[in-house]
């Protein structure tokens, strides 16, 4: 369902592959505060990347995004929670770039 609506996945597949374990692992380095040169440039990357591409798949195309991760039978607003989740991601990583360099 991933490769559905990111922009980066349909044009590179193995980004859909990569991406969970890029999203732990700049998380878990910014929870333990620690490689801020590869956390910060990480997120920044992957949020801005599925900002765009929920925003367009969302509000552009008018698509429902269906989560994977419960057989894509839920009702939950993946597109504002996903959107929400990337600009956050985003946020994140702003922040920390001007607080910890």
């Amino acid at each position: 369902m991933f490769l559905n609506y990111d922009l980066l996945a349909k044009k590179w597949v193995p980004y859909g592959r990569i991406y969970p374990y890029a999203e732990g692992l700049a998380g878990l380095l910014m929870a333990a505060e620690f490689a801020h040169v590869i956390s910060i440039p990480v997120a920044l990357f992957i949020g801005i990347v599925g900002s765009i591409s929920v925003f367009k798949a969302v509000y552009v195309d008018k698509r429902e995004l269906k989560c994977a991760c419960v057989g894509g039978s839920s009702n939950v607003p993946l597109g504002f929670i996903s959107l929400t989740e990337n600009l956050m991601m985003v946020a994140m990583a702003v922040w920390m770039f001007f607080t910890k360099n």
